[in-house]
C-alpha cells in the first residue's frame, strides 16, 4: 500500500512526468478504490487547484489542452457523487480562497476579449462550489471574491444578450446561483454604508444594463426556454431585490434625506448636526452617468433604471412624513434624463424619436409612481412647501407642450398624469394643449389614439367635476378658429371621445350645456357665416362646430315633463337662433344657382355637408322635445300651422322646415347627391326621419312610404355597385366617398325593421345580393380590421346574419337563400350552367313564386273577390311544390344514372365559402319551402357533383363534411319533416350512400389524417338523425328500412363502382363507410328496440327479422376488412365501433329472442369467433397504441361491452389478461398523465364490468399485480412509468363498486398500499422531472383513498401516514404548471382527511397544521407583488389556490371547534409569514378573509398573548391585521349578527 501511496503522490508532484500522463494518474487515484491515499479527496483537490493556481500566477507554463483538462478534472471532482456522499457523511473537504481568485480572473478574461468559448467547464465549476455549503465557503467567507463573480457573470450575460448569438442556459443558471448566495449574505452583513459602498462600486452598474437587456431582448426559438420563460423573470426580480437591499436600507435614509432636504428643512428638523460624509443619490447619479455601457445604449439603460430606482426607494421610504423627501429623490433621478436638458434649455432638441419614446416612457413611470404613492398633496405644496412640487410638475408641462410629441402615445399619458395630479399644472398652457393634443394633432394609429383619447378624457370628467367644462370648450373654440394647421382637420370627436361626453353631458346642470351651445352658435353666426362663401378655411371651420352641436344636442339629456321651464324656453331660443342665424343663411347660400365646375368646390360642399348636418340635428332633436316635453314649443310652430294642404299631404321638406320652398330644396338635394359625402348620408337620416314621423300618425300615407324607402335604397346604389369601401367611424361629419357606402349600409340594415314593409320585391332581391356579395368578402375585410373598432360593411353584413332579427324578416331570409342558390349555380362549369333542367338552375328560377308563402297571410283579400284570389294562391303555391318535387326526381335520377357535374379545385374552393355563408344562416327557422329547397340543395351538392381528379382530397373531405353538417342543422328545424313531402326517405339514404361510395375512391390513402374521422363522424350523424326522423314520423317505416337495408346489402365496397359483383379489389375507404352506415342503423334500431314497450312485440319481432340480413352483412364487411388489413398493420379506427354496435345489437337480439342463462346458444358460433378474434388483436395493439387517444377509446368501448359477458374470453383467458394489458398500456413511453385523464372514464367502466364479473381468486391475482408496480425497485431501477401505472389502477379501483371478498380483500391490502405510496412519494420528490408524473397522481389517489376510506380505515396511524406524504412534497421552486397541479392535490388530501377523518385529525393536528401552513406559505409566495406580473393565465391560478386557502381557514373555523385552542398559534405562523413578503392585493383578499374566521375562534386572551410574545416586525404587523379584522370583519360580522333570527 505505501508504494501505490508513494509512488502516485511523488509522480503527480514530480517534474518529470508529463502533464498528460499526471492527468492519468489524478483520474485513476479518484476512482480507484486500490489506490489508499490519506485525505486521498482533499489531496488531489489540492493538487489540481495548485496547479491551476501556479499556471494562472505564471509560476507554470502549460499548454492550453493541458489547461482545460486540469479544469475538466476539478469540475469532475466537484460534481462526483463520490464527494456529495463523502460530504454528507461528514468529512471535512475545502478548496482555497486562490482558486476562486482564479475562477473571477478568467471570468475576467473572457469578458475583457468578448468571447465565451471554453468557459463552459469554468462556469460548470463555479455552479458546483456554489451549490456546495462546503464549497461555497471559499466565497461566502470572502464577500468580496463573491461580488466580484457576480459582478464578472453579470457582464458575460450582458455580452451574450447583446450579441446575435441564442442565449444558452448555462451561464443565465449560475448567474441566478450567485445571486442567490449573495442575497444571502448580503441579509447577514451589519453594516448598512459597507453592503452599500459594494453595491455602487461593482454591481450597480452591470446589474441595471443586465436587467434592461433582459427586459428589451426580443427571444427567439433558438434561446433556451427555460432562460426565456423562467431564469430571466428570476433574475430580474433578483436584480431589484439586491438594489433595494443594498441602496435602499432604512438605516441609509438619514443620509438620503440630509443630502436631498434643503438647508432650511434640515435646519427646522435637525438643529446643529453634523452632515453624513455618504452622499448615497450623488454616488447614484455618479454611477448613472459615467458610461458603463455602449453610448447607444446609455440613455435607454437610464431611462429604464430611473424609474426601477425610484419605485425602490418609495417601497422602502414612503411615508406621510417622508413624502418631501421623495419628491426631491423624484427631481434628483429626472435630472439624470435626457429631458431636463431640454427642461434647462441646456440641450438642444436633438433627441430622435426613439429616444424620445423612451425618455417619456421613463417620465410616465415617474410620474405614476408619484400618483399612486399620493406624494403630491396639493394644499400641504403650498403652505408648507411654497409650492416647490407644483414649480416642478408646472416646468415639466411647459416642456412637454413645447417640444410636443402627437406621435408618442407616451407624451399624452405623461400629459394624463399632469392633469390628474392638478389641473392648475396645464391650465396656463390649456389652449396649447388642447390644440397640440387634440383639435391639430394628426393621430391616426390605434396605439396612440387610445392614450390621447384617455388624455381628453381625463381633461372632460376633470373641468365637469370642477363645473367649468365651459371654459374647456371656450378653448376648444379658440382653437377650431385659429388659421388651420392643414386643409382637412381630423374630426372634433372620435367614437370613443363622443361616450365620454356623453357620459359628462348627463352629469352636467343644463345650463352649463346651453352656455356651451350659445357659445358655438354665437360665434358660428357672427363670424363663420358671413365670411364661409368662397373661403375653404372658413367651411372646414363651420363643419368642426357643427359636428361639436351636433355632438351635443345628440348627447345631452333630453328635455321631460321635469325639466325647469327657465330650462325648457332657454332650449327654445337656442333652437330658433341655431335655424334662423345659421341653417336659414346656408339654405340661402347653397340653393343659389351655380354651374357645374363650381360645385365641386371644396368650400361649397364642406357648406353643404354642414348645412344638412345642422338641418338633420335640428329635426331630429325639435321632433324628440316635442314627444318628450309637454312644455316644449317648436320654435317653427306659428309657421307650420300655416302651411298648405298639398305640403302637409305630400311630405315635402316644409313640413321639417316651414319656410323653405320646394323647388330652393331640389337645388340643395341636386348639389347634395352630386358627391358622397355627409350631405348626402344626412338626406338619407331625413328621410328615415320622415318615414318615423309618418308612420307616427294616425294614418299612414302608405305611397309616401314607399317613396321614401325606395329615396334611400335609391341613393347609395350606385356607391354599393362598385365595390369600394373603407371602414367608418360612426361620425356623420366625416364621410368621404370611401366611407360612404360603408355609412349608408349600415343606415339600410340597422333600420330594416322600418324599411322591409314598404320596398318592392325586387328591391328586397337587392339587398340580398349586396349582403351575399359583401359576405363573400367579408372574411378577408375581417382579417385586415379585425383589431379596428370601426365599422366596415362585412362586420355590418356579419352583424345582420348573427342577429336574431333575419329569421323573423321572413321575405328577406328567402330572398337571401334564392341569392345563395342562384351564387352556387353560377359557380358551376359554363355547360352545366346553360342547363335550366339541372336542380341548382331550377331552384332559383325567377319564374317561381318562392316568397309567396311569406307575403300570402299579410295580403288583405277583397271579400268579393276571395274565391278566385285563394285559388290564384293555391296554384302558386302548389307551382313552388310541384317544382321542388320535379328538383327532388331529378337529382334521384341523376344520383342513380351516375351524371355528376365535375368540379375543379377553385370551384370547391368557391362553394365552400358559400356554405359558410349558408352556415350562418338559421337554417333550424326556414319556412317548409325554404327547408326543402335548402335541403334539395345539399342533396344535389352531395349526390350530383363530383370533384376533378386533380383537386386537393383534403378540400374534397372539408367540403363533403360541411355539406353534411349543415343536413344536420337543417333536421334540427321544425320543419324538417316538411322534406318528406317530396321524397321517400330511402332514396335520399339511397342517393346520399351511393355517392359517397362512389367519391370514397379517392380517399384510400387519406385514411389516417384527422379530416377523415371528421368526415366519417358527420356522415355518421346524418345518417343516425334521418333514420331517426323516419322512425320518429311512424309512416312506412317498415319499407323504408327494408329499402336502405337491401341497398346497404347489395353494397361491395370495392374500388370500382358502388355496386359490384365480387370483392377482389377492396377499397377500404368505401369499406369504412359502409361499415359505418351499418353500425348507424344497427345502433338506431337496436336503441328503439330497447324502448319500445312490450305491448308492441310485434313490432319488435319485424325490426328484429331486418335487423339480421343487416348483421350478416356486417359481419362479412368486417372480416373482409380484417383479411385485407396487412399483417402485423393495426386495426383501422372505424372499424372498432362497428364491431362494438354489431355486438351490442347481437347482444340486445338474443335478450329479445328470450335468451336467459344459456351461454352456448345465445349467439353464432361464426360471430363469437369475430368477436374473439376482435379482442385478440385489441389486447395485442393496446400496448402499442401511445396516445393514439381515438383507438384507444374505441377499444376500451368495445372492451367494456366485450367483458360484460365472461363467457366470451376465448380459451383459458379471464380477467388478469385484460388488466394486464391495461398495465402495459399505461406504462408505454407516449402514455401522459394528461391522456390518463382523457381516458378515465372509459379505463373505469371496463375495470367495472371485469372487477364485477371476475372470481375471487382473479381480482387476487390483479391486486398483487398492483402492489408489485408499487414496489421500492421500480423507482430504484428508473421505471416510473411502472409506478404510474400501479398507482392509476389504485385510483381506479377506487371508482369500481367493490362488494363481498374483493372489497375485504382491497381493504385489508389498504395499508401496504398507502405505505408504499408514502414511500414512493419520497424518492420522487428528490428528482424534479417526477413531480407531475408520480408526486401528482399519488396525492390524487391518496386523496380518493381516504375519501372511500371513510369508516373502513380505522388504525389512526395509516390515516397518519398521509401526512408523512404531504409534508415530503416539494411546494417551492416548481415549474408553474406543476405548483397548481401539486397544491390541489395536497388541498384534495387535506380536505378529505378533515371531512372523512376527523378523529385521526385531533390526534395529529400538529402535522395537520405543519400541512396546511406550507400551503399558505407557498400561496404567499407564489403571490407575491412582483415588478413583472406575468402570465395572467398563472396569476389566475395563484389566485384559485388562495381562494381554495381561504375556504381551509373558513371550514376549520366553522366545523372543527376541538381546533380553538390552536387559533392563536395559527395566527401566529400566518403573521410571521407575512410579514417576510408584500402580497399582490387580490391574493392578499382572500387570504385576509380566511385569517379573519380564525381570528373569530381568538379570545382575548390569546390577542394578550400575540401581542406579548412576537417580535417587533411580526407585532406590527399583527397589529394592523388585528385593527382591520375590528374595523371590517368584526363590524360587518356583529351588525349581520343583529339581525339574524
Amino acid at each position: 500500500m505505501a508504494a501505490i501511496y508513494s509512488g502516485i503522490y511523488l509522480k503527480l508532484k514530480s517534474a518529470k512526468t508529463s502533464w498528460e500522463d499526471k492527468l492519468k494518474l489524478a483520474r485513476f487515484a479518484w476512482v480507484s478504490h486500490q489506490c489508499v491515499l490519506p485525505n486521498k479527496e482533499q489531496v488531489l483537490l489540492d493538487w489540481v487547484s495548485h496547479a491551476l493556481v501556479s499556471f494562472y500566477n505564471k509560476k507554470t507554463e502549460l499548454e492550453n489542452e493541458v489547461v482545460e483538462k486540469l479544469w475538466a478534472y476539478l469540475d469532475n471532482i466537484i460534481h462526483s457523487r463520490r464527494l456529495q456522499n463523502l460530504l454528507k457523511s461528514g468529512k471535512t473537504i475545502g478548496l482555497s480562497f486562490s482558486i476562486a481568485q482564479v475562477i473571477n480572473e478568467r471570468l475576467s478574461e473572457a469578458c475583457s476579449q468578448k468571447t465565451q468559448q471554453n468557459i463552459g467547464t469554468v462556469l460548470s465549476c463555479s455552479s458546483g462550489i456554489l451549490s456546495t455549503p462546503s464549497l461555497s465557503i471559499i466565497y461566502t467567507a470572502k464577500c468580496e471574491l463573491l461580488v466580484d463573480l457576480l459582478s464578472k457573470l453579470s457582464k458575460l450575460a450582458c455580452q451574450q444578450l447583446a450579441s446575435d448569438d441564442a442565449v444558452g442556459s448555462q451561464l443565465f443558471s449560475v448567474l441566478q446561483l450567485t445571486f442567490a448566495q449573495y442575497l444571502l449574505i448580503q441579509r447577514q452583513q451589519t453594516n448598512p454604508n459597507r453592503v452599500f459602498g459594494q453595491v455602487t462600486s461593482h454591481l450597480v452598474q452591470p446589474c441595471l444594463l443586465l436587467r434592461h437587456l433582459l427586459t428589451v431582448r426580443s427571444w427567439t426559438q433558438a434561446d433556451d426556454n427555460h432562460v426565456r420563460q423562467h431564469l430571466s423573470r428570476e433574475i430580474r426580480n433578483q436584480v431589484e431585490t439586491l438594489l433595494q437591499a443594498g441602496l435602499f436600507q432604512l438605516e441609509l435614509f438619514s443620509s438620503y434625506k440630509e443630502e436631498l432636504l434643503p438647508e432650511q428643512e434640515l435646519q427646522e428638523k435637525k438643529k446643529g448636526a453634523l452632515k453624513s460624509l455618504l452622499l448615497p443619490v450623488n454616488t447614484v447619479q455618479t454611477k448613472l452617468g459615467s458610461g458603463f455601457c455602449e453610448p447607444a445604449l446609455h440613455g435607454a439603460v437610464v431611462a429604464g433604471s430611473v424609474s426601477l430606482l425610484y419605485k425602490l426607494f418609495l417601497d422602502s421610504y414612503c411615508k406621510a412624513e417622508n413624502h418631501l423627501v421623495c419628491f426631491h429623490m423624484l427631481s434628483r433621478l429626472f435630472g439624470c434624463l435626457r429631458l431636463s436638458g431640454l427642461q434647462q434649455g441646456v440641450r438642444e432638441d436633438t433627441l430622435s424619436p426613439v429616444d424620445w419614446s423612451t425618455e417619456l416612457l421613463a417620465l410616465e413611470q415617474l410620474l405614476n409612481l408619484v400618483l399612486s404613492s399620493d406624494i403630491y398633496n396639493v394644499a400641504s405644496d403650498r403652505i408648507r412647501h411654497k409650492e416647490v412640487q407644483f414649480g416642478f410638475y408646472r416646468k415639466l408641462a411647459q416642456m412637454l407642450m413645447r417640444h410636443s410629441q402627437a406621435s408618442i402615445p407616451a407624451w399624452f399619458r405623461c400629459l394624463k398624469l399632469l392633469m390628474s395630479l392638478n389641473h392648475l399644472i396645464v391650465e396656463p398652457d390649456l389652449d396649447d394643449l388642447v390644440a397640440s393634443a387634440w383639435i391639430d394633432a394628426r393621430v391616426s394609429e390605434p396605439r396612440t389614439k387610445k392614450p390621447q383619447e384617455a388624455l381628453i378624457s381625463t381633461m372632460f370628467q376633470t373641468y365637469s367635476k370642477l363645473r367649468q367644462f365651459p371654459r374647456l370648450f371656450e378653448e376648444v373654440l379658440t382653437v377650431i378658429c385659429w388659421p388651420a394647421a392643414d386643409e382637412l382637420r381630423l374630426p372634433v370627436f372620435s367614437a370613443g371621445l363622443t361616450i365620454k361626453l356623453r357620459e359628462c353631458l348627463l352629469e352636467l346642470p343644463p345650463n352649463q350645456i346651453l352656455d356651451i351651445l350659445c357659445l358655438f352658435v354665437e360665434k358660428c353666426q357672427t363670424l363663420i357665416i358671413p365670411a364661409v362663401e368662397g373661403s375653404a378655411d372658413m367651411a372646414l371651420k363651420l363643419l368642426s362646430v357643427s359636428s361639436v352641436l351636433h355632438a351635443f344636442l345628440f348627447n345631452m339629456r333630453s328635455l321631460d315633463d321635469v325639466t325647469p321651464s327657465p330650462v325648457v324656453l332657454r332650449t327654445q331660443s337656442l333652437l330658433a337662433k341655431m335655424q334662423k342665424g345659421i341653417i336659414q343663411p346656408l339654405m340661402e347660400l347653397l340653393q343659389a344657382p351655380r354651374g357645374e365646375e363650381e360645385k365641386s368646390d371644396l368650400w361649397l360642399r364642406k357648406a353643404s355637408d354642414s348645412a344638412l348636418l345642422l338641418v338633420y340635428t335640428w329635426v331630429e332633436v325639435d321632433t324628440l322635445f316635442g314627444i318628450s316635453c309637454s312644455k316644449y314649443v317648436s320654435p317653427t310652430a306659428g309657421i307650420a300651422g300655416a302651411l298648405t294642404e298639398p305640403a302637409a299631404r305630400h311630405w315635402g321638406i316644409s313640413t321639417f322646415l316651414p319656410g323653405m320652398e320646394e323647388q330652393c330644396w331640389e337645388r340643395v338635394m341636386e348639389l347634395a347627391n352630386s358627391s358622397a359625402s355627409t350631405s348626402k348620408y344626412c338626406l338619407e337620416l331625413l328621410t328615415l326621419q320622415k318615414m318615423k314621423m309618418i308612420l307616427m300618425q294616425t294614418k299612414a300615407d302608405l305611397q309616401a312610404l314607399q317613396h321614401a324607402a325606395a329615396f334611400i335604397l335609391e341613393s347609395g346604389r350606385s356607391s354599393m355597385s362598385r365595390g369600394e369601401s373603407e371602414p367608418w367611424d360612426g361620425d356623420s361629419s366625416t364621410i368621404s366617398d370611401l366611407t360612404y357606402p360603408t355609412a349608408h349600409w349600415h343606415l339600410v340594415i340597422s333600420n330594416l325593421t322600418i324599411l322591409l314593409p314598404y320596398i318592392s320585391l325586387k328591391d328586397v332581391e337587392y339587398i340580398a345580393n349586396v349582403l351575399l356579395e359583401t359576405l363573400v368578402l367579408a372574411k378577408a375585410q375581417e382579417a385586415a380590421t379585425d383589431q379596428e373598432p370601426s365599422i366596415s360593411i362585412g362586420k355590418i353584413s356579419l352583424g345582420l346574419m348573427h342577429s336574431s332579427f333575419l329569421p323573423e324578416m321572413k321575405v328577406l331570409h328567402c330572398a337571401f337563400l334564392t341569392s345563395l342558390i342562384h351564387q352556387f349555380a353560377r359557380v358551376l362549369p359554363t355547360a352545366a350552367r346553360d342547363s335550366v333542367d339541372l336542380p341548382l338552375q331550377q331552384l332559383h328560377a325567377g319564374n317561381i313564386p318562392w316568397h309567396e308563402e311569406i307575403l300570402a297571410p299579410c295580403r288583405p283579400v277583397d271579400p268579393l273577390e276571395a274565391p278566385s284570389e285563394n285559388k290564384l294562391l293555391k296554384d302558386e303555391l302548389s307551382l313552388s311544390w310541384k317544382t321542388l318535387e320535379k328538383v327532388a326526381e331529378c337529382i334521384v335520377l341523376l344520383a342513380k344514372n351516375s351524371c355528376p357535374v365535375i368540379l375543379n379545385e377553385s370551384q370547391l374552393e368557391s362553394c365552400l365559402r358559400l356554405l359558410e355563408i349558408a352556415s350562418l344562416l338559421k337554417l333550424d327557422s326556414l319556412l317548409p319551402s325554404d327547408c326543402t329547397r335548402c335541403f334539395l340543395v345539399l342533396l344535389s351538392l352531395l349526390a350530383n357533383t363530383r370533384a376533378s381528379v386533380s383537386c386537393s382530397k383534403l378540400l374534397l373531405l372539408k367540403f363533403l363534411s360541411t355539406c353534411f353538417h349543415l343536413l344536420r342543422s337543417l333536421q334540427a328545424g321544425r320543419n324538417a319533416n316538411s322534406v318528406f313531402k317530396v321524397f321517400h326517405a330511402s332514396d335520399v339514404l339511397e342517393a346520399v350512400m351511393t355517392s359517397q361510395l362512389t367519391a370514397s375512391k379517392f380517399f384510400t390513402d387519406v385514411l389516417t389524417v384527422p379530416v377523415w374521422a371528421q368526415y366519417l363522424q358527420e356522415v355518421q350523424a346524418f345518417l343516425e338523425n334521418f333514420l331517426q326522423m323516419i322512425i320518429e314520423r311512424r309512416q312506412s317505416v317498415r319499407l323504408n328500412l327494408e329499402k336502405f337495408m337491401s341497398f346497404l346489402v347489395s353494397c361491395k365496397p370495392d374500388v370500382g363502382a358502388a355496386k359490384s359483383k365480387g370483392w377482389k379489389n377492396w377499397n377500404p375507404a368505401a369499406g369504412q363507410l359502409l361499415l359505418m352506415a351499418f353500425t348507424t342503423l344497427c345502433h338506431v334500431v337496436t336503441l328503439y328496440l330497447q324502448q319500445l314497450p312490450e305491448k308492441k312485440l310485434r313490432s319488435v319481432d319485424v325490426l328484429s327479422a331486418l335487423l339480421e340480413p343487416v348483421v350478416l352483412q356486417m359481419v362479412r364487411t368486417v372480416e373482409h376488412g380484417l383479411q385485407s388489413n396487412t399483417q402485423n398493420q393495426p386495426l383501422p379506427v372505424a372499424f372498432i365501433p362497428s364491431v362494438t354496435t354489431l355486438l351490442k345489437a347481437d347482444l340486445s337480439h338474443a335478450v329479445k329472442k328470450g335468451w336467459q342463462k344459456e351461454p352456448s346458444g345465445f349467439l353464432e358460433q361464426p360471430h363469437i369467433k369475430l368477436y374473439q378474434k376482435f379482442y385478440s388483436q385489441i389486447l395485442r395493439e393496446l400496448p402499442c397504441a401511445g396516445g393514439n387517444l381515438q383507438f384507444l377509446q374505441s377499444a376500451l368501448q368495445f372492451l367494456t361491452v366485450f367483458c360484460s359477458v365472461p363467457e366470451l374470453y376465448p380459451g383459458k383467458e379471464t380477467a388478469v389478461m385484460v388488466v394486464f394489458a391495461i398495465k402495459k398500456l399505461l406504462t408505454g413511453p407516449a402514455i401522459t398523465t394528461q391522456v390518463i385523464r382523457s381516458l378515465e372514464m372509459e379505463l373505469t367502466e371496463v375495470l367495472a364490468q371485469l372487477l364485477g364479473n371476475c372470481s375471487a381468486e382473479e381480482f387476487y391475482t390483479i391486486m398483487r399485480l398492483l402492489l408489485q408496480g408499487l414496489e421500492m425497485r421500480n423507482v430504484w431501477q428508473q421505471k416510473a412509468k411502472e409506478v404510474l401505472s400501479a398507482v392509476t389502477l389504485t385510483k381506479l379501483l377506487l371508482s369500481c363498486p367493490l362488494s363481498g371478498d374483493k372489497e375485504k380483500a382491497f381493504w385489508f391490502a389498504s395499508p401496504q398500499i398507502i405505505t408504499a405510496l408514502a414511500m414512493q412519494t419520497k424518492e420522487a420528490c428528490q428528482d424534479q422531472s417526477l413531480i407531475s408524473t408520480i408526486v401528482v397522481p399519488i396525492l390524487e389517489t391518496v386523496a380518493a383513498l381516504l375519501r372511500q376510506g371513510e369508516g373502513v380505515l380505522f388504525n389512526p396511524h395509516h390515516v397518519a401516514l398521509a401526512f408523512s406524504i404531504l409534508l415530503t412534497v416539494p411546494l417551492d421552486h416548481l415549474k408553474t404548471e406543476d405548483y397548481r397541479s401539486v397544491f390541489l392535490g395536497v388541498h384534495e388530501v387535506l380536505f378529505s382527511i378533515v371531512q372523512c377523518h376527523p378523529k385521526v385529525l385531533l390526534k395529529a393536528a400538529p402535522s395537520f397544521l405543519n400541512s396546511f401552513h406550507r400551503l399558505v406559505v407557498s400561496v404567499m409566495h407564489e403571490g407575491r407583488q412582483k415588478g413583472d406580473r406575468g402570465n395572467t393565465d398563472e396569476f389566475e391560478d395563484t389566485l384559485k389556490c388562495a381562494h381554495l386557502v381561504e375556504r381551509m381557514y373558513t371550514h376549520i373555523a366553522a366545523e372543527m371547534e376541538d381546533f380553538t385552542v390552536f387559533s392563536a398559534f395559527i395566527v401566529a405562523q400566518y403573521v410571521t409569514e407575512l410579514q417576510k413578503v408584500t402580497l399582490h392585493p387580490a391574493v392578499k383578499k382572500h387570504l385576509t378573509e380566511g385569517i379573519y374566521h380564525i381570528l373569530d375562534l381568538c379570545i382575548e386572551r390569546d390577542i394578550k398573548f400575540l401581542n406579548a410574545s412576537l417580535p417587533a416586525g411580526v407585532r406590527e404587523v399583527f397589529k394592523d391585521l388585528y385593527n382591520d379584522y375590528n374595523h371590517y370583519h368584526k363590524a360587518k360580522k356583529q351588525g349581520e349578527e343583529k339581525y339574524t333570527a
